[in-house]
């Protein structure tokens, strides 16, 4: 009897490391003033917001505001958020997943990895490589830029997009520049490398869950959530400031029926601790192996000549600390995944307010976007 408990408790301990439980440190220097700026963020207009960090003191998170404005529902640390381009650099993963089992090269021609069906939509699709479609110097013009797939978006949300549908929108277009020649961010790159995922995998979603999700053990993010159920999560309404009037409008359905049918490009929502747990694994070794790691980080420089992008990752320099991530924007989301190597610093900060078209309160939103860094890094 005695080595049966034993055996059930080392079990318990088992499950219980899998799980990756995390413990939040209530008495974490920052939290005072972060959740200062946290509260200033939601008295300013946004409905609500929510931010994890992850530092040398441990893990601190925090809520506020209103998931639902019209329920009073308060924001909590449980919420999924809608992840928007951060789903990139997952996407990224994927792909280069596929290098290192030797079944794709980073200067293949497109066209290699795709059905000619495919092919034919995209131009130069036989000098484009997929380099250039992760690090965003394709040429490829942008499939979100045409009228028609916003008309249908607002006016008929309900109509379901297949994979290919986005391409169909730059069929017959001319490219923006010449393949290779610069930096210039499209969403258009990053469905292409999803179709090519598929057609090397059968599946790039469940491809995605196998390399990434399964490895880290996120148990709380999901793609392509059209097909999931969500049972017990529970996912923020969405708003959006129609008329750039200061008046916002509850737009979750567009904003769920939108995140459901998009491919790479975007379509994960999680909670703010595991995107930092998706970040931190990518960030250790556990995803990629050093050298493709030291790829990711190959920046194309941006307009203003300063390192931008690499391949599915983003460089920046905030409050004069070098940062490695990717942010997101959405007609009723917006979210900020960040890692300051030289802070061991991670962070991810989550809103429920559309963020790709103007607004007043979007003014008072990047004042407090930017006390959050100079709070974070300011020691």
């Amino acid at each position: 009897m005695k080595n049966l408990i034993l055996y059930l408790l080392l079990a318990l301990n088992v499950i219980h490391v899998a799980l990756g439980q995390i413990e939040i440190n209530p008495q974490h220097p920052k939290a005072e003033k972060l959740s200062s700026i946290m509260q200033q963020l939601t008295d300013n207009g946004v409905p609500g917001a929510s931010i994890a960090i992850l530092d040398a003191d441990g893990w601190w998170t925090y809520s506020s505001g209103f998931s639902s404005l019209e329920q009073k529902t308060r924001m909590t640390d449980d919420h999924l958020h809608y992840l928007q381009s951060i789903a990139k650099t997952y996407m990224a993963v994927a792909v280069l997943k596929l290098f290192e089992e030797g079944k794709l090269n980073l200067e293949d021609p497109m066209n290699k990895h795709l059905d000619p069906t495919v092919s034919k939509m995209i131009p130069r699709a036989d000098e484009i490589t997929i380099k250039m479609l992760l690090n965003h110097t394709s040429g490829l013009s942008e499939y979100n830029f045409n009228p028609e797939y916003a008309s249908t978006l607002l006016q008929h949300p309900e109509t379901p997009f297949a994979p290919t549908d986005y391409v169909r929108l730059i069929k017959g277009k001319k490219l923006d520049f010449e393949p290779g020649s610069k930096y210039s961010y499209r969403n258009t790159n990053y469905v292409v490398l999803a179709l090519i995922v598929d057609h090397i995998t059968g599946d790039h979603g469940n491809y995605l869950e196998k390399v990434v999700f399964e490895p880290l053990g996120l148990q709380h993010t999901y793609y392509e959530i059209k097909n999931k159920k969500l049972t017990g999560e529970i996912l923020p309404d969405s708003y959006w400031d129609r008329y750039s009037d200061g008046i916002l409008e509850n737009v979750s359905f567009i904003q769920r029926q939108n995140v459901a049918y998009m491919v790479g490009d975007d379509g994960i929502v999680t909670t703010t601790k595991e995107a930092i747990l998706f970040l931190k694994g990518l960030m250790e070794g556990k995803l990629l192996k050093e050298s493709t790691m030291e790829l990711m980080k190959t920046w194309v420089n941006g307009r203003d000549q300063k390192p931008a992008y690499g391949l599915g990752l983003g460089h920046s320099d905030l409050a004069g600390n070098i940062a490695y991530g990717h942010s997101g924007g959405g007609l009723g989301a917006g979210c900020d995944l960040k890692f300051f190597p030289e802070k061991n610093l991670y962070m991810f900060v989550a809103i429920n307010i559309g963020t790709v078209t103007e607004s007043p309160i979007h003014a008072n939103l990047e004042k407090s976007h930017e006390q959050l860094f100079i709070a974070l890094l300011t020691d």
